[in-house]
């Protein structure tokens, strides 16, 4: 796992070791940077449930204001850090070691950019979706990644669901607010 493009370009992260890890593969993670691409400078990044954090340490990377990563558990947190350090990022970061559902609930903090990976088929990605809404700023963008078999809401209160990708059994999902005009 490396860093994509920007000032930590082709630094390796670390991740933990594992089945019950499960980082986001290389091609989708540049995929959607590509998406988001233009929307990423100077923004705000949420990277919920973020494992080894590399989403955030992309968004980083690529010129975001601040990037918070969470997580529950403790050696997530611990590889984080150490990515941050190494990447020299952790200037811009802010690591918070909580489940991503009290987070939510507890914090009015408000970001661009969320990106949602929870663990597969445990009902985390539903119950995050659902209280994600308050901490977004209007005009931000929601990506939730989920395996395919898992359908995605239509809405997300006033965020709709905007476009779908799928690369093999992963299916990526980006919310937006549509214009007043449409």
């Amino acid at each position: 796992m490396r860093v994509i493009t920007g000032t930590a370009r082709g630094m390796r992260l670390n991740t933990l070791a594992g089945d019950n890890v499960r980082p986001t593969p290389e091609k989708v993670k540049e995929a959607i940077f590509s998406v988001i691409q233009f929307r990423i400078e100077g923004r705000r990044f949420l990277d919920l449930f973020a494992g080894s954090g590399q989403m955030g340490i992309e968004a980083l990377s690529r010129g975001a204001a601040k990037a918070v990563f969470v997580d529950a558990g403790r050696d997530s947190i611990a590889v984080i850090k150490k990515n941050l350090q190494s990447t020299g990022l952790e200037k811009n970061a802010e690591v918070i070691n909580t489940d991503s559902i009290t987070y939510l609930t507890q914090k009015r903090e408000k970001f661009d950019i969320a990106f949602l990976d929870p663990p597969y088929r445990k009902g985390l990605l539903q119950d995050a979706l659902s209280l994600i809404e308050p901490v977004m700023n209007r005009g931000g963008t929601i990506i939730a990644e989920n395996p395919m078999d898992e359908d995605l809401p239509d809405n997300v209160g006033d965020f709709t669901l905007y476009r779908t990708y799928r690369f093999g059994k992963i299916r990526v999902g980006v919310y937006t607010v549509p214009d007043e005009e449409e």
